[in-house]
C-alpha cells in the first residue's frame, strides 16, 4: 500500500473509532446548543447536561444517545481521513520551505512519530489550511450530522435528508460554513501547533523505546492539545450550531445568531456544551492520533521487516 493509501485507511479507522465511541457526547452537545423549545430548563438543583441527558433516555431510550450516528460517520469517517492525510501530505510538501522545515532528529527518534516535522508557523498554517477544506468540501454532511443530533428536524432516513438538502440549493448545503471556519482553522492550527510541542517535549523527557510507550505520548499530547484549542475556538461551535439547525429568521446570518444567543442566554450561552465538546475532543483526539499514528508506525515497521527479508533473500 502506498503512503497516501496508509494515511487514508488510518485515518478513517481512526474516524470510526472515536465516531462510534464519542457519539452520545457529540449529540448532548448539539441538544444543549440548539435553543429554543428543543431545551427546556433544568430541575432545581440539576445540572443542564443532567436534564438533556435525562429527556433523551425518557423520550428515545439509550439507543437515543447515539442518534445521528449515520450522518456522522458519513462526515466523519471520510472527513478525519482526508484531514489526517491532507495535513500529513502538506506537511511534506512544507517540510521542503526553508523558512517552514526544522531539522530535530531527537523529535522523530524519541517519539516514534512518523510523521513531518515543521516550524511553528508551518503547524499553524497546515492545520488551519486543511482543516478548512475538508471542511468546505464536507460542509453538507455536518449540517446534515447536527441536524440528525437535534430534535429539530425529523427526516425518514439519510438519503430523503441529503435529497432534501441538495433540492434547497448552496445556501442550505453550506449553510453554517463560514461559522465552522472560524472554529475550525484557530482549532487545527493550535492543535498542531501545541500537538507536536507536547509531544516533542514529553518525548525528552520520557523517550520512547516501545511501540507503546509512543502511543501513550501520542494520546497523552493530543488530549493536551484538544482541551487547549476547544476551549478558544468554543463560541464559534456554538454560533454553528444554531445557524444549521435553526430555521428561524434571525439565524440565517452570522451576526444575527450572535445576537439571538446573547439575548436568549447571554454571554454563557456561548459556552453551551463546553464540557461536552472538551470531553469529546479531548478523547477523540487521544484516540484518534493514537490510532492514526499508531497504525503508520506498524506499517512503517513491518515495511522495513520484509524489506531487509527481501534484501537477506536476495544476497
Amino acid at each position: 500500500m502506498s503512503n497516501v493509501g496508509q494515511q487514508l485507511a488510518s485515518g478513517a479507522l481512526s474516524g470510526l473509532a472515536t465516531t462510534v465511541c464519542l457519539q452520545p457526547f457529540d449529540l448532548l452537545k448539539t441538544r444543549m446548543q440548539q435553543g429554543g423549545q428543543g431545551l427546556s430548563q433544568p430541575r432545581p438543583g440539576s445540572s443542564l447536561i443532567a436534564n438533556v441527558t435525562r429527556n433523551v433516555i425518557r423520550n428515545e431510550g439509550w439507543r437515543g444517545l447515539w442518534g445521528g450516528t449515520a450522518p456522522s460517520l458519513v462526515r466523519n469517517v471520510p472527513g478525519v481521513a482526508f484531514y489526517m492525510t491532507g495535513v500529513t501530505q502538506l506537511r511534506s510538501l512544507m517540510a521542503r520551505s526553508p523558512y517552514f522545515s526544522v531539522f530535530r532528529t531527537t523529535k522523530r527518534t524519541t517519539s516514534g512519530s512518523v510523521l513531518p516535522t515543521l516550524t511553528s508557523q508551518g503547524n499553524l498554517v497546515a492545520g488551519a489550511v486543511t482543516r478548512v477544506a475538508v471542511g468546505f468540501v464536507l460542509n453538507p454532511f455536518s449540517v446534515l450530522k447536527a441536524r440528525f443530533e437535534s430534535n429539530l428536524h425529523h427526516y425518514t432516513g439519510l438519503n430523503q435528508a441529503l435529497a432534501s438538502l441538495i433540492k434547497s440549493g448552496p445556501s442550505e448545503l453550506f449553510r453554517g460554513f463560514w461559522a465552522s471556519s472560524l472554529r475550525d482553522a484557530p482549532y487545527a492550527g493550535l492543535f498542531l501547533l501545541s500537538y507536536e510541542q507536547i509531544k516533542y517535549e514529553m518525548s525528552r523527557l520520557f523517550p520512547s523505546s516501545s511501540t507503546l510507550r509512543s502511543s501513550v505520548i501520542h494520546s497523552l499530547s493530543a488530549a493536551s492539545a484538544g482541551a487547549i484549542a476547544t476551549m478558544a475556538t468554543h463560541p464559534f461551535d456554538v454560533i454553528k450550531t444554531r445557524i444549521q439547525v435553526r430555521p428561524e429568521d434571525q439565524y440565517q446570518s452570522f451576526v444575527g445568531t450572535v445576537r439571538a444567543i446573547l439575548r436568549e442566554r447571554g454571554v454563557a450561552g456561548m459556552f453551551d456544551g463546553a464540557s461536552l465538546r472538551m470531553s469529546r475532543k479531548v478523547l477523540s483526539s487521544a484516540i484518534g492520533w493514537a490510532v492514526y499514528e499508531g497504525i503508520l508506525i506498524l506499517w512503517t515497521s513491518s515495511g522495513k521487516v520484509a524489506l531487509k527479508s527481501t534484501s537477506s533473500k536476495l544476497l
